[in-house]
């Protein structure tokens, strides 16, 4: 049979009694509300699991005769109601701040407008890749919880990123398909004239148009920027076609169409931020745009780009050098050389915003984004001194530790990563744990009444869910791959326990980076097969991830893996799971008992997955890098302490013995250690505290709310102080900071005074200060003596900092005094340094000057 084949799609009608289902479809809210999620899921189970958990396809894939039995089902309509008045509750009640909000910020602190490449809120809009897209849609969940005032904005990509096959030699298949918009929970955003609202990007020797398409999330708004329209040329369309896809030349488009286009589209939604996060640097042409504007509206750009700064706001993810996106200089120039001419600005000049000695002349967007922002963050205690080292160049006579680099530890979404099973439990016995997520006595106490027993058979059920959800992925896998079903039977045997016999399951599921070290517990491999093959104490070893496609070490680790599963001493014991996404990893993080994290110290910058993990009970068995370096207490989990050894080889191999010491002379046993109770205490025990100690400190709602106190409010009305009287501040700042960078090199600073090297308890230190000023004030200066009391172990106690006050000395000299009584005995060091000093700084170190007497 030959001749065209046409294709035609048949939906059902909703019944008018059903009508609203499509509300709840289009809205995001079903990420995280799972009484959404199961009214979808008991419509139709099968064909719910066969719409990949898609709300939209599902309703049009659903049979007519199956919407109208639904719709005379009383017991349905009474639970469809149900989760409708959950539904208008939820956006009527988040469109006002929430009292935590409101205490904090005031209405003429205004909107936050946060952009990211990628955002990672469920597998129905697979916009994401890995922890970047997942943190910035648990952040806008939060946003959405607490009635933030907030707008999101992205690319809309018609390819995403890929779905993974696994082979059964390893090799991993990188699928891309493209979506059909009609699938995916977006809108098109239209104008007053019922066309598509577009907004123009400028490109070398052309405009590329640019379509918006909005996301609903909660109350919350993510508008999408899409290139695929019929004014652009055909290789435009495919701009935003794929995400992190194509070369160089293609990212600088999608990063100018995200930056650029981004605050056109917000200019023309009418929408006016007061605050601008740029989440990772991907997104930081937006200061360029809106430095345009500030210069178009009659600004001179160095205070333009001044006032820009003060209300913006970003984050850093990643030490990896990978994670930088680096143009050449010519590829930075071509492109950005519209934006120079629009600002009458020399090309070099603007260029200049990205270059650093550490990249020669190449552009640098997170070094554009550090010099064109006033209030930056990492993403841990641990990745914030990493960080602040790696862009010392930005603060280069700061010390590291006092750079203006704050951070924020990341936290995920609660309501989204926490099972199902809990979720219920917590309703029940505490139903207002949603509003009480930051509160630690709270936790503790709700925690800590469950009784032993219960707790275990809660944990064992999820588990169980768990495994059963892995064994019909692996099912799926292995047929795919052509393995028969017998030998899949056996294989799989060990994931259907029968009671009482219930295996250890440990994880490691993440992106395979190398730096993540995925096969660190193979590199001893007969302790290994000794630990999971004990009869009396069986241990499974559960492998999930990604490796980009271009990154072959990556994709080395997966195949090494599916090697070491199929030797006889692993099959049945090790898994290597296909297509890690966010339906699987919610499965993975609730039915962990061990989740292992391996990376290479200090490489992880925050690393949430185990978090998720945690706050359902299972407990981490990690190095002490990102966020756990803040969380492990002891007694929540296992901490493994890195080596600094400066051999690879012998450094990876302590910490691959100590990883395997632990697992056998502790997790393992003590999880087996049941005795006649049927459950182990002591595991217990542990458990719980994972579940308190992490949950109430690592959420998004607390980070969300660091960033409101710690770098909104601030950014937002810093901004507003430097934008008054036309601008007038950010000019008189930018003035300045020019004056002091031109005396600098001259400021010189010598004691006037006598060095006293000792003094009684109660007496003065006496300290007189000169400094040459070189044409400025002594009110331009800031002069501090810094002083540390000393330890007889050598260590030392926190710095105190003391202010020296100024007299004028003449002849363009101040005297600098300070008269200081020390009360506590002991031996101090102290230092006295000089920096410049002016109350419109967003930070007393912004400058980056500094001077040591």
């Amino acid at each position: 049979m030959s001749g065209q084949k046409y294709v035609l799609e048949v939906q059902a009608r909703l019944p008018d009694a059903l009508s609203e289902l499509k509300a709840l479809s289009e809205n995001l809210l079903y990420a995280w509300d799972r009484h959404i999620r199961g009214l979808f899921w008991r419509m139709d189970t099968a064909l719910w699991e066969r719409c990949g958990h898609n709300p939209k396809v599902f309703l049009r894939r659903i049979s007519q005769e199956r919407l109208a039995e639904l719709a005379g089902n009383a017991a349905f309509l009474e639970e469809y109601q149900y989760v409708l008045g959950l539904f208008r509750t939820y956006r009527d009640q988040t469109r006002a701040p929430s009292a935590l909000v409101a205490e904090k910020m005031g209405a003429e602190d205004g909107l936050v407008a946060y952009f990211c490449a990628e955002y990672g809120l469920h597998e129905s809009l697979p916009i994401y890749s890995g922890g970047l897209g997942i943190l910035a849609g648990d952040h806008c969940k939060a946003a959405s919880g607490l009635g933030l005032p907030f707008v999101a904005v992205g690319l809309m990509y018609r390819q995403g990123y890929f779905r993974q096959q696994i082979e059964r030699d390893g090799t991993q298949n990188a699928i891309f398909q493209p979506h059909d918009l009609r699938d995916l929970p977006i809108t098109r955003v239209d104008g007053d004239d019922g066309e598509p609202l577009q907004i123009t990007v400028p490109f070398p020797d052309r405009e590329v148009a640019v379509q918006i398409w909005k996301a609903e999330i909660g109350h919350l708004a993510l508008y999408l920027l899409d290139t695929d329209v019929a004014d652009n040329a055909g290789s435009d369309c495919s701009i935003t076609f794929q995400l992190y896809g194509g070369d160089r030349r293609r990212r600088i488009e999608q990063e100018l169409i995200l930056g650029i286009g981004g605050v056109r589209a917000l200019r023309a939604l009418g929408l006016k931020p007061s605050v601008w996060h740029v989440n990772e640097g991907h997104a930081a042409f937006l200061m360029i745009e809106r430095c345009r504007e500030a210069i178009e509206s009659g600004m001179r750009f160095e205070a333009a780009m001044e006032q820009v700064a003060g209300a913006t706001v970003f984050t850093t993810h990643t030490p990896v050098a990978a994670g930088h996106d680096v143009f050449e200089p010519d590829l930075a120039a071509a492109y950005l050389g519209p934006y120079a001419r629009a600002m009458n600005l020399e090309l070099d000049e603007l260029l200049a915003l990205g270059q650093s000695e550490q990249n020669d002349a190449a552009f640098n967007m997170t070094t554009l984004a550090l010099r064109t922002s006033r209030y930056q963050n990492a993403v841990s205690r641990i990745h914030r001194g990493v960080t602040a080292g790696m862009e010392s160049h930005i603060w280069p006579q700061v010390p590291v530790d006092e750079s203006p680099l704050q951070y924020v530890t990341n936290g995920v979404h609660v309501q989204t990563f926490l099972s199902r099973q809990w979720s219920y439990f917590f309703d029940m016995h505490a139903p207002g744990w949603r509003v009480r997520q930051c509160d630690h006595h709270f936790w503790r106490n709700l925690v800590q009444s469950i009784p032993d027993q219960q707790f275990w058979l809660q944990r064992m059920s999820i588990k169980a869910d768990m495994l059963d959800y892995v064994a019909r992925c692996l099912t799926r896998q292995y047929r795919r791959q052509g393995v028969g079903d017998a030998h899949i039977e056996r294989r799989l045997a060990v994931l259907r326990p029968t009671f009482g016999r219930d295996p250890m399951v440990m994880v490691f599921a993440r992106r395979f980076a190398t730096y993540k070290r995925a096969t660190l517990l193979l590199r001893d491999p007969d302790r290994l097969a000794a630990l999971l093959n004990d009869a009396e104490r069986p241990v499974i070893l559960l492998f999930a991830g990604k490796a980009h496609p271009a990154d072959e070490p990556g994709q080395a680790l997966i195949r090494t893996l599916v090697e070491y599963s199929r030797k006889p001493q692993f099959a049945g014991r090790l898994f290597v799971l296909e297509d890690y996404d966010l339906a699987l990893g919610r499965q993975l993080v609730a039915g962990a008992d061990v989740w292992l994290n391996t990376p290479l110290y200090p490489m992880e910058a925050c690393g949430t997955s185990g978090q998720k993990a945690a706050l359902n009970g299972a407990l981490n068995v990690s190095v002490l890098d990102g966020w756990w370096g803040e969380g492990f207490q002891g007694d929540n989990g296992w901490g493994i302490t890195p080596y600094s050894h400066s051999d690879p080889e012998r450094r990876d191999h302590y910490e691959a013995e100590d990883l395997l010491d632990l697992l056998e002379d502790e997790v393992v046993p003590l999880y087996f250690n049941r005795g006649d109770l049927g459950y182990s205490p002591g595991w217990i025990a542990r458990a719980k505290a994972a579940i308190y100690t992490v949950l109430p400190r690592f959420n998004a709602q607390r980070m969300l709310l660091d960033y409101i106190e710690n770098l909104y409010l601030p950014a937002s009305r810093h901004g507003r102080r430097l934008a008054e009287d036309d601008g007038q501040p950010a000019a008189d700042l930018v003035a300045w900071k020019q004056r002091v960078a031109q005396a600098w090199p001259g400021v010189t600073l010598s004691r006037s005074n006598g060095c006293v090297e000792q003094i009684d308890s109660g007496d003065t230190l006496e300290l007189h200060v000169a400094v040459e000023l070189q044409g400025l004030e002594a009110d331009d200066l800031q002069l501090e003596c810094v002083m540390t009391r000393v330890r007889d172990d050598r260590e030392s106690e926190s710095a105190i900092c003391c202010r020296l006050v100024p007299e004028n000395g003449g002849n363009g000299t101040a005297i600098y005094r300070l008269a200081e009584p020390i009360e506590v005995p002991g031996r101090y060091e102290y230092q006295v340094r000089a920096y410049p000093c002016h109350p419109m700084l967003a930070h007393p170190f912004e400058t980056g000057l500094m001077r040591w007497l």
